[in-house]
C-alpha cells in the first residue's frame, strides 16, 4: 500500500502543492491529470523527496520515506523524468546502473541475470551496445523504464512518459506500463497528458486543480463535469462495458 498524506509544497511564496492525499494499492496505476501548472510533476518529485516538501508524509507499507536511508529508498522508489540523462552510456550500462542499490561488493552475477532480463522483456537484446544517445525517442524512453524496473520498486513514479513518443510508441510504452504493474504487483503514478491515453491504461485517477485534490478514484470520476472543471473543455464520454473515450468538442 502506497499512502501520500498531506503533501505541501512551495516556491518561495508561491503555494505549488496544498495538502495532497491519496493511497493506492499494489497494480494500481494512477493517472496523474490537471492543466500545466497544477502541481503533477512537483507531486512526483516531492514524493520521491527529490523536492523536500514543506510538510506531509509518504508511506510505503506504512513506513515512511523520510525514514529511510537513500539506499533503501532506491530500493522502493524507482523514478523516470521527462528527460534522460545517459546519453554517453550504453544501453546495458544504463540498465545495470538500475541495480546500483542492490550492489555489495560490486556488480554481481544477479545484476547481470536481472540486467540480461528486462532487456529481454523490452525488446532492448539488440541495442544493448549501443550508445543512448543513438537512439529514437521511444528506444530511449524504453531504456529509462527498463532501468527503474531493475530496481525493482515497490512504487514506479513517470513524469509525460510519452511526452515526446510518436502515437504507436506512446500506447506501446503505456501497454507495457500497466503489463508490468500488475506482473510485478508495483504502483505506477503516472504523470500524463493524452486524456484517452490514461483511460485506456490506468485504473485510478488523480484529478489536480490549482494544487489541490479536485478528485481521486476510479474511471467513474472522470466526468464530463470534472474536465470542464479542471481543464475548461466541453468534451463526451462515450462508455461501454471494457473502457470509456473522451471526444473534445
Amino acid at each position: 500500500m502506497i499512502e501520500v498524506r498531506n503533501i505541501t509544497c512551495s516556491y518561495g511564496k508561491h503555494s505549488v502543492l496544498k495538502g495532497i492525499s491519496f493511497a493506492s494499492g499494489p497494480s494500481d496505476c494512477v493517472g496523474i491529470l490537471g492543466n500545466n501548472g497544477a502541481g503533477k510533476s512537483t507531486l512526483v518529485t516531492a514524493i520521491n523527496r527529490i523536492l523536500k516538501p514543506q510538510g506531509g508524509t509518504v508511506l510505503i507499507d506504512g513506513k515512511d520515506v523520510e525514514k529511510m536511508g537513500r539506499t533503501e529508498r532506491a530500493q522502493n522508489i524507482a523514478y523516470v523524468a521527462q528527460k534522460n540523462d545517459m546519453k554517453e552510456t550504453t544501453v546495458y550500462d544504463a540498465v545495470l546502473l538500475g541495480r546500483k542499490p542492490y550492489f555489495k561488493w560490486g556488480v554481481g552475477d544477479e545484476d547481470h541475470r536481472k540486467t540480461e532480463e528486462i532487456l529481454k522483456r523490452l525488446s532492448l537484446e539488440g541495442l544493448k551496445m549501443r550508445s543512448v544517445d543513438s537512439l529514437s525517442g521511444g528506444e530511449a524512453q524504453k531504456v529509462m523504464l527498463a532501468r527503474a524496473m531493475v530496481q525493482e520498486p515497490r512504487l514506479l513514479l513517470l513524469d509525460e512518459p510519452t511526452s515526446n513518443l510518436d502515437p504507436k510508441n506512446q500506447y506501446e510504452m503505456m501497454k507495457e506500463v500497466r503489463s508490468l504493474a500488475e506482473e510485478k504487483s508495483i504502483s505506477v503514478f503516472v504523470v500524463i497528458h493524452d486524456l484517452n491515453l490514461a483511460l485506456r491504461y490506468c485504473n485510478r485517477f488523480l484529478l489536480l486543480k490549482g494544487g489541490e485534490v479536485y478528485s481521486y478514484g476510479d474511471e467513474s470520476t472522470i466526468t464530463e463535469r470534472a474536465l470542464w472543471d479542471v481543464y475548461g473543455i466541453n468534451a463526451t464520454l462515450l462508455r461501454d462495458k471494457s473502457r470509456v473515450v473522451a471526444i473534445i468538442e
